[in-house]
């Protein structure tokens, strides 16, 4: 039997005290909270047998959710709607990623005004949009000219973001200098210590780039970002850009952990270089478009994700009674979509499925029930393991 409570203790063990406080006050506000939470405790709990265990091995995410969709800046400067979280990717059966992103559909209807039979729908709207898109053998993307609905939306609305309201929101501005906003919702204060090892890391990082002066390092903050990842040593970084005070750019550095899939996988994994290269390798290799400045890094011995800082906010809201639907069922279908395009852009790559084993699991529909079913049975179990965490948490258990 599962002790919910030593697990996920366990595995948030050395973590940032600060911020892994935050991140159980987070988990304790709703099921689908605590879902995004400990994805650790979702795979411990997924059997080994039947669909998740015949389906066709694929590169996944490992985390898929309906949060873990967003839009972003591509390393071409051109904004995408995509997949956008990584840290837990490895190659596993297809089924893992389509049982948890129903899951978090199922726990997600919870909280909302949607009735069963909507729920029913918004499930199967994903699901055969996941399987024609799979049946058709071709990897496609989202951008501003192909999207429609509320994810067309999102992205027109970045068409007339300016980079200095952008700053503005996350930066003090004082002359034609900035600093970090350290507020205690998106970002903390630093230690000199940090500040300093982050700087020399910068420094170095700079001086091995086209545009060494890019990279100049303004101000350092600890980041308050995710839910399953709070606690993980992560930073933001004001840098120079294209020059002060509005030209300034934002990055992040993350360090990279195992994938929380690993214990439970039956499948022989790649030797990867370190954390960090197995997240950005799987990144680029599903995604069609990479983040701008999307590479691994090493602090000393440990492993970190560079990337460009992504607004939280860029993600597509789905919450009843604000949004109908039928324009929720739109955005069903365009995650399934994108969720086969990564499959097969990654297909024939150490070990994963095929393009033609692939197709031929799109065009088979025996598995589709056995999924709603396994999704349901997921649901249920972190409905319970929720009240039993939410127990010991008001008992003052992650108290420190």
């Amino acid at each position: 039997m599962v002790n919910v409570v030593k697990r996920i203790q366990e595995y948030n063990a050395g973590r940032d005290p600060q911020r892994l406080q935050l991140k159980y006050k987070n988990i304790r506000n709703d099921p689908f909270t605590f879902l995004r939470g400990t994805c650790h405790l979702f795979y411990e709990r997924l059997p080994y047998s039947g669909l998740m265990r015949s389906a066709p091995l694929t590169w996944i995410c490992g985390d898929l959710h309906l949060e873990n969709f967003g839009s972003y800046k591509g390393d071409n400067r051109l904004a995408y709607f995509d997949m956008n979280d990584f840290d837990e990717a490895v190659l596993a059966p297809a089924s893992w990623e389509l049982v948890r992103f129903l899951t978090s559909v199922l726990i997600a209807a919870d909280g909302s005004t949607a009735s069963a039979a909507d729920t029913r729908l918004l499930c199967r709207s994903f699901i055969d949009a996941y399987s024609n898109a799979l049946s058709l053998g071709k990897p496609r993307w989202i951008e501003r000219d192909t999207a429609s609905g509320m994810v067309g939306d999102l992205l027109n609305g970045l068409r007339g973001r300016l980079r200095s309201t952008y700053l503005d929101s996350r930066s003090l501005r004082k002359g034609k200098q900035r600093s970090l906003r350290v507020d205690g919702k998106k970002a903390l204060p630093v230690t000199d210590k940090q500040r300093a090892r982050v700087t020399k890391f910068m420094q170095k990082f700079a001086s091995e780039q086209p545009n060494p002066a890019f990279y100049k390092v303004l101000d350092v903050a600890r980041r308050i970002a995710g839910t399953g990842s709070l606690g993980v040593d992560r930073y933001v970084i004001l840098v120079e850009g294209k020059g002060s005070p509005d030209g300034n750019y934002l990055l992040d550095l993350k360090q990279a952990l195992p994938s929380s899939l690993t214990p439970y996988l039956k499948v022989a994994q790649p030797k990867w270089s370190s954390e960090a290269q197995r997240v950005v390798s799987l990144q680029r290799r599903c995604q069609a478009v990479s983040m701008a400045f999307l590479q691994p890094v090493k602090l000393g011995k440990t492993s970190y994700v560079l990337r460009g800082l992504q607004p939280s906010e860029d993600r597509v809201v789905l919450k009843q009674p604000r949004h109908s639907v039928a324009e929720i069922q739109q955005v069903m279908t365009v995650m399934g979509d994108i969720v086969a395009w990564a499959q097969l852009r990654s297909s024939g790559r150490q070990g994963s499925a095929t393009a033609d084993q692939l197709i031929a699991f799109g065009q088979s529909k025996k598995w589709k029930k056995q999924l709603l079913d396994a999704a349901h049975s997921c649901a249920a179990q972190v409905r319970k393991d929720w009240l039993a965490y939410c127990k010991a948490y008001d008992a003052g258990v992650f108290t420190p």
